[in-house]
């Protein structure tokens, strides 16, 4: 019941007596702005004020806030069966949902694992690799991953993220992981070496695919990456690819998978699984990862699982957005939208205040040029956020690193005046 105060106070002053809000210094947090609706790519503020949502908020959202079609879908469910446990029961939406999956996927994922978050698909991942070598009495504990990566909050996900001031306090609490650099042409030769020398000691190799998202929209190519994955399957090393961003078409196909001829042994999603529209994870794996866990001894299954794993209405959304993105309509947005960010990015690659311009499908990252070089902690990053908030437009950069990464229905007049308030800001910033 709502107190006499509560109904003087706004939206935002209500927040701030009772949030604590993520990746956020409270004691100088920028003051929250109250979003009371969503549609299509706009969101509303208490005041009416629309802004643009040019960073799907948080990479989630594919189609549109509060797309009618998955909201009908979802309603409908909610009056059929809104949850029941996963271990013992089964149910329509999850098996439906993981047909449509892994008909999308590489030919060699057959069995799905469902969570609730990216985390803790990445931290099932890990589980499932540790123990396929523990299940097989083999001590393979190390794990392989990028530099700068970033795989989730939670400590599994964390000890595989890159070292940095985010996870200096837990330092001692993290496990033993072996970290390399992105491939290139040129030290694509030295890191085949490095993983030969340790491969009887790795369980996996985990990698965000084409993109390092977190670390300023890192990218770098297809063809190395086969190449390095091609080199762990011949030293007998499990390939662990986290798409819980680069998923359901940001890279301009359907999954980063679709652009390497190698196929990992387990994938890792979220994010966009669902539209935006609740949380899921998921995590598939190959018949022979599978096959491992399979024994009459009880303690070699994989002892995992969440109250809400499989929860009938995050997978009928997550069913319903796979409908969607199949559509052509969404096929050619993103083709639209690629485009669209190429001939923006040949358009200030030479603007002096452009350290690097890069994009991978509909993920368009601008390095501004500072002084002190790129760091997440840039206070340029709250003069840039605010920047654009105020043309109403939300970004929300990566230090010195903006990205434009938006619902596929997004309008070209609305990429056209985002490009524009790109340019604005070089010239001021």
């Amino acid at each position: 019941m709502k107190t006499i105060e509560q109904d003087t106070l706004s939206l935002t002053e209500r927040d701030l007596k009772v949030i604590w809000h993520p990746y956020t210094q409270m004691l100088n947090a920028i003051i929250p702005t109250a979003i009371v609706r969503a549609e299509g790519s706009y969101l509303f503020d208490d005041d009416g004020k629309r802004y643009i949502d040019a960073i799907s908020s948080w990479w989630v959202i594919l189609h549109g806030h509060s797309h009618p079609y998955i909201a009908d879908r979802v309603s409908a469910q909610i009056r059929k069966l809104d949850q029941v446990i996963f271990a013992g029961f089964t149910h329509e939406p999850a098996v439906e949902l993981a047909e449509k999956l892994l008909g999308l996927l590489p030919l060699n994922q057959q069995k799905v694992f469902y969570t609730d978050n990216g985390s803790t698909s990445v931290e099932v991942a890990l589980k499932m690799c540790v123990q396929y070598w523990h299940n097989q009495g083999k001590s393979r504990k190390m794990v392989l991953a990028f530099h700068h990566g970033y795989h989730g909050d939670t400590f599994g996900a964390m000890s595989i993220s890159g070292r940095s001031a985010w996870t200096a306090p837990f330092d001692t609490y993290l496990f033993e992981v072996l970290y390399i650099d992105t491939p290139t042409a040129e030290n694509i030769a030295g890191l085949k070496k490095q993983i030969s020398e340790v491969s009887d000691q790795l369980a996996c190799f985990v990698y965000e695919p084409l993109v390092q998202g977190s670390a300023g929209m890192l990218m770098y190519g297809a063809t190395e990456l086969d190449e390095l994955m091609r080199h762990c399957r011949a030293e007998n090393v499990l390939l662990i690819q986290d798409e819980v961003f680069t998923g359901f078409g940001r890279t301009g196909k359907h999954f980063a998978a679709n652009h390497l001829r190698e196929a990992p042994d387990v994938m890792c999603f979220s994010k966009g699984l669902t539209g935006g529209t609740m949380p899921l994870g998921v995590t598939t794996c190959t018949e022979n990862i599978y096959n491992a866990f399979l024994s009459k001894d009880k303690l070699k299954t994989l002892f995992h699982g969440h109250s809400f794993t499989a929860n009938p209405l995050a997978c009928t959304a997550a069913s319903a957005s796979i409908d969607l993105l199949l559509r052509e309509e969404t096929q050619q947005h993103i083709e639209r939208i690629c485009r669209r960010h190429a001939g923006f990015m040949s358009r200030i690659h030479n603007h002096i205040r452009v350290e690097s311009v890069r994009q991978t499908g509909t993920i368009l990252a601008i390095e501004w040029r500072t002084e002190t070089g790129t760091s997440y902690f840039d206070d340029l990053r709250n003069l840039l956020y605010d920047y654009f908030l105020s043309k109403g437009i939300l970004m929300r950069p990566l230090g010195n690193v903006i990205y434009i990464l938006p619902p596929y229905c997004i309008s070209d007049k609305d990429l056209d005046f985002i490009y524009d308030e790109i340019e604005g800001a070089l010239d001021i910033y």
